[in-house]
């Protein structure tokens, strides 16, 4: 079968690699319909996540249709159509980046798809969405009447936006370098937008809450830069929440946030 394969830093190739077949009963084997790119792969490519070793077939995202199943495999059989989520895929073990891909512990892995659903649209479900809803809008704790800032409008950016508006806060607000992501925001739910080139990015965000601060912070980047501002934009007792993949180290400014009673 045709697979993208990470073979060095910043190279991946298209090579042949033999089709997958069951190894442990808790595994399935899926025809690939559909794979994306995710910014976890970017991160992998650049070296900045050890584990993935060069070798391996890229991606951990996709839907497929089920070929064969092991013998512990519950709630499945071939020929179902499924979305694909588990994170060791493209990072510890070959990935969906392929035609075919084996997923270990399928039972729990593998989540059903309505024929009735697209299948290119409902590859967001497999991690962006997921990532947006659990790792942002959970873990910062967003509630109906606190304020929200998102600071990155890239896919997972743009997931929280769309799950935070699930919640229906009293502010939400994106920022990002890029005016055109913001204008897409804007038509998905944000109240407001700032883009963070400006000079005064941080205090025009601060403007929005009366210097108070955001209640709830996502980092949705995973740069230095931007997990600096979020600091800067996290009100007391606020929450920051980080989905970015951080490549190079961070500050973490307790001297700024101990007084804030900061959960993060």
């Amino acid at each position: 079968m045709k697979a993208v394969v990470y073979t060095q830093n910043g190279t991946v190739e298209v090579l042949d690699r033999p089709k997958p077949t069951i190894q442990e009963h808790t595994d399935a084997v899926v025809r690939m319909l559909h794979a994306s790119i995710c910014g976890t792969d970017l991160h992998i490519l650049k070296g900045d996540i050890p584990t993935a070793k060069p070798g391996l077939i890229m991606g951990h995202e996709g839907v497929g249709i089920i070929e064969a199943l092991g013998s512990a495999v519950q709630g499945f059989q071939a020929g179902d159509r499924v979305i694909i989520s588990w994170w060791t895929l493209g990072h510890q073990v070959d990935g969906t980046q392929a035609e075919f891909v084996r997923v270990p512990h399928a039972t729990l892995s593998l989540h059903p798809l309505d024929s009735s659903v697209d299948t290119r649209a409902a590859v967001s479900l497999s991690d962006a969405l997921p990532t947006g809803f659990e790792c942002g809008v959970r873990n910062a704790g967003i509630s109906p009447t606190g304020s929200v800032v998102i600071v990155g409008a890239g896919p997972v950016g743009m997931a929280a936006l769309l799950t935070t508006c699930l919640i229906k806060p009293a502010l939400i607000v994106m920022v990002d370098l890029d005016d055109a992501r913001l204008e897409t925001a804007r038509t998905m739910g944000a109240h407001h937008t700032v883009n963070s080139a400006a000079p005064d990015a941080i205090q025009q965000l601060l403007n929005l809450t009366e210097n108070k601060g955001f209640d709830s912070v996502i980092e949705a980047v995973g740069i230095p830069a931007t997990f600096e501002m979020c600091q800067e934009l996290v009100a007391v007792g606020g929450q920051i929440a980080n989905m970015g993949v951080h490549g190079v180290k961070v500050d973490l400014h307790m001297e700024k946030l101990w007084d804030r009673n900061i959960s993060s």
